[in-house]
This record gives C-alpha cells, structure tokens and sequence, in this order.
C-alpha cells in the first residue's frame, strides 16, 4: 500500500475514533431536528440533509424532523393569485390559505422528505401535527386567523413509530378544539416536540452559520452559550426577526428538560454530523450552564485526537 494511501485512510480511522465517544453517549437517545432554509427548497441540499439524518438513525439516535415551509407556501398562494400578508412575523393565514398551507406542508413538503429519507430504505413516516392529535392549539390572535399557538402535545404516535424503528416527519399544523386546522410556527412546534419527548437535543437548521456576538462581524460566531445569555440576547433585542422564534424553541426546551438546543447552517455540508459527532462541531449550542459538554469517557480521555502506526 502507498504511503500516501495509508496515511489517508488512517485519517479516515481518526475522524472515525473521534465520533466514537458521541456515538456512545447518543446512542438510543432522541434528537429533534427543526428542518428549514435553503436545504428544504434545493434538492441536492435536501438529499444530503436526509443521508445525514439516515446515518445518525443507523448509528443509534432516534431523529424526529419538523418542518414548515414558508417559502413555498408564499409561492403558490401567489400562483394562486391569493394575497400574501404578514403581521408581526406571522402569516396572516384566513380559511382559504389555510388550505394552502395544509397542501404544500402535507402535501407536498412532508412528502419529498420523507421520500428523500426512504431512499435510504423503509425509514420515514410523513405525519402533521393534526394526525393523532400529536398537536392541540387554540388561534393565536385574531387578527392572523387561522394561526394557533400550541396548547398540548400528545406524543403517542410520535413514539410508536420511534418504537417501531421510523423516523417521524411532522407538518406544522395542529388540531384545533373547533374541528379545524391551524398554521403553527415550525420553530416553536420543534420546540414544544422537543420538550414532550424529553429528547436529548433539538437542532434547527437554518441558513446561517449559528448566533453571532455582532452579525456583521462573521468572526464573532458565538459556538456555546448558557441558556441565560441566550435569554438576554432575546429581552436585549440584539436576534433578527427570523432568528427569535429559533432562540425561543431553544430556551423553551432547555427550561422543559432537553440538554441541549444547536443552531446550524443546513447549506454547510454534513453540519448535522460535525455538530453531533465531533469535538469542535460547526454551530451555535446553547445549554444551561454553556459548557461544550465534551463526553467525559475513559476510552475519550486516552484518546489523543489521531491514529498512529
């Protein structure tokens, strides 16, 4: 064998006894992934997001995937000639575009992800979050019509599917006490997920790289945070509009009991992999105390970060 070949395959061994430790200490546990941004709407993106998603199920985690869809939903109410309307963030959704919503996020969203997963082998079930009643809400405020807020989250069929080996994928929407459907924000359903399944980690993706001390200065990622810091970036007003109703999931499900909340960019290659299954991972990771939480493991601490001969 080439020295060089060697060499390259013993750092593939290196980066292999590097997730070991992760492995271990994740195996069996239960991961939340908010799924959005660019790697719902490009379909290369969307395959990557899904092996990543298979490989981590076939290494011991049981992910459970939310998702919305705005984008595409703006897409066909306009196609559609309907009028596209926002308040305080929140789309303005009366019967006739809850329709829509109900559509492109069952319809169509759940659908290609969960074919996109099932490629891999029988792994997925498309769920929304009025199936089973996973969802209760009641309307959020009048002014944005069909758009609730959650009020209970029954997980059994959730984990009837995890105890059958399948991957849940939840739509957006919930069951309403009026018969009805409501639009629910897919940050904050992953969230409340999050907290009912008393998961291990919830993980959003999104299009940026995590939480920055100050956007403009790209070098200020900040890669852990306490779940007060994270707190004061939200009552300080310092988030973008798009990025507090993530920080919001992610204090709701830590206060809830989940260890930890990550904030990824789904357009970098493999971020789900390097943020779970590597020291240094790639995002933002917010816990209660802000520590990386670094597997503390005999096997870890003799382990010095490279393969030699």
């Amino acid at each position: 064998m080439r020295p060089e070949m060697l060499e390259e395959l013993l750092a593939k061994a290196g980066t292999l006894m590097e997730a070991l430790p992760w492995i271990k200490r994740t195996w069996g546990g239960t991961v939340v992934i908010k799924y959005g941004g660019s790697a719902m709407t490009d379909p290369e993106l969307r395959d990557s997001v899904a092996a990543d998603i298979v490989l981590m199920k076939l290494v011991g985690i049981n992910p459970v995937i939310v998702h919305g869809g705005g984008p595409e939903i703006t897409s066909y109410m306009e196609r559609l000639g309907m009028a596209v309307e926002f308040y305080q963030g929140l789309r303005v959704t009366d019967d006739a575009a809850m329709e829509v919503v109900k559509m492109v996020l069952v319809g169509k969203v759940n659908k290609e992800l969960v074919s996109a997963i099932n490629q891999h082998g029988r792994l997925a079930v498309g769920l929304a979050g009025d199936d089973g009643n996973l969802i209760k809400a009641k309307q959020l405020d009048a002014r944005l019509g069909r758009v609730g807020e959650v009020t209970r989250v029954d997980t059994t069929v959730v984990e009837n599917l995890i105890a059958d080996g399948f991957i849940p994928v939840i739509a957006s929407v919930a069951a309403g006490d009026d018969a009805g459907s409501y639009n629910i924000n897919a940050d904050l359903v992953a969230g409340e997920i999050a907290s009912a399944l008393d998961a291990d980690k919830v993980i959003f993706l999104t299009d940026v790289d995590g939480l920055y001390a100050d956007f403009a200065d790209k070098d200020s990622l900040i890669s852990a945070l306490s779940l007060e810091e994270a707190e004061a970036m939200v009552s300080g007003g310092t988030l973008s509009s798009g990025m507090i109703p993530k920080v919001d999931a992610c204090i709701h499900a830590l206060h809830a009991g989940v260890e930890r909340a990550h904030i990824l960019n789904g357009t970098s290659p493999h971020a789900l992999l390097l943020e779970v299954y590597t020291d240094a991972g790639v995002g933002t990771m917010i816990t209660r105390d802000g520590s990386l939480g670094l597997p503390d493991d005999e096997m870890y601490a003799a382990y010095e970060g490279e393969v030699t001969l």
